[in-house]
């Protein structure tokens, strides 16, 4: 039977050895929440130390970003690409990350690339104090190429029912901080794959703060912003709501931020555009307007905050990036970029000046 299955294109031998190969990937840290982690049917986690805790979660995955990762054979990146975007989106909420499931999907399962890539989901999840629970491989043959695949996840947190962010509690006159991005994060490669020949991926990156190349930064890690917003938590400055700028752009993802009635007024020109985001407006020929809504533009996350808080806060984001910076980011840093104002009955939430 196992032959059979086989020639029909699964091999069962070798998503064994993958499981093999993820147990030693996770290391022999053992985390006392995980009850029953990656081998078994599901897995369980123990919840401590909440009074009223509220369950927050995220699932997604990275996108065309695979196909540059394969195209260059560099696969750990796009582990931690995936974590940290999932990280991130139960951030919007203030909650804190818990554990995480992967699910990698594959023409055809070759064990030591598919433990490359949960290298780096491994390694995103130490690094961010999460528990990777487990995850589901899947060897599918038809439905991708042969060297073809798929990433995605799904992240649970956890926050206090009374620590939720509450977006009605934003009014006129707050202030909106914006976070750098280093890149196009997870969002965009289909039109950065359209623009930018293969050939072209080796070359020197124009305008890049440190030597590197276009593929270096096409596959520049996506960050995990929960240090900068801690930071800030810690500082005493209360965040109203967050905003995690993905597909979509800052039109798209900002307004989840805002009540209904108030819209954001921003100077987007307070915060530097990664060489490699500005390399493919330009090649794509995107006028201002839709720039900001394909791509992040220089903008990875927005806090929204009082204006007794604003400055507070930002200084204390600074020193987050500081201690621990944001790969590739070129200079970029934490800036107030905008105020929050009326939105007027016909008009848009977010208003670029």
């Amino acid at each position: 039977m196992t032959d059979a299955y086989r020639a029909a294109g699964v091999d069962i031998d070798a998503a064994a050895r993958a499981v093999d190969s993820y147990r030693q990937a996770v290391g022999p840290e053992r985390d006392e929440r995980v009850l029953q982690g990656i081998g078994g049917f599901a897995g369980c986690f123990a919840l401590r130390g909440y009074r009223d805790a509220v369950l927050v979660a995220s699932c997604d995955g990275v996108g065309t970003k695979v196909l540059i990762a394969a195209q260059l054979g560099r696969y750990e990146s796009i582990g931690k690409d995936l974590v940290h975007h999932c990280i991130n989106d139960v951030l919007c909420s203030n909650a804190e990350a818990l554990f995480f499931l992967d699910y990698l999907a594959m023409g055809k399962l070759t064990p030591a690339l598919a433990t490359e890539i949960v290298k780096g989901v491994a390694h995103a999840c130490r690094q961010n104090g999460v528990a990777l629970l487990g995850g589901e491989t899947a060897e599918m043959p038809d439905v991708y190429a042969e060297t073809g695949f798929d990433l995605a996840g799904t992240l649970v947190g956890a926050v206090e029912r009374d620590e939720l962010v509450d977006v009605s509690q934003v009014g006129a006159g707050d202030l909106v901080i914006g976070l750098p991005s280093n890149g196009l994060h997870t969002n965009g490669y289909s039109l950065a794959r359209a623009m930018l020949p293969v050939s072209e991926w080796g070359d020197a990156l124009p305008g890049a703060a440190h030597p590197m190349t276009v593929g270096d930064a096409l596959l520049a890690v996506h960050p995990c912003y929960a240090p900068c917003i801690r930071a800030m938590q810690a500082s005493g400055a209360r965040i109203k709501s967050m905003a995690h700028i993905t597909g979509g752009g800052i039109f798209e993802n900002l307004p989840r931020a805002l009540p209904d009635h108030l819209a954001a007024r921003l100077q987007l020109d307070r915060l530097t555009v990664p060489p490699i985001v500005q390399l493919v407006a330009t090649a794509a020929h995107l006028h201002r307007q839709e720039s900001y809504r394909v791509l992040n533009m220089g903008v990875g996350f927005c806090c929204v905050l009082a204006p007794q808080d604003a400055q507070r806060g930002l200084e204390a984001a600074r020193q987050a990036c500081e201690r621990d910076p944001i790969e590739a980011v070129g200079g970029g840093r934490a800036e107030i970029i905008g105020e929050i104002e009326p939105r007027h009955p016909c008009g848009p939430s977010v208003i670029i000046d």
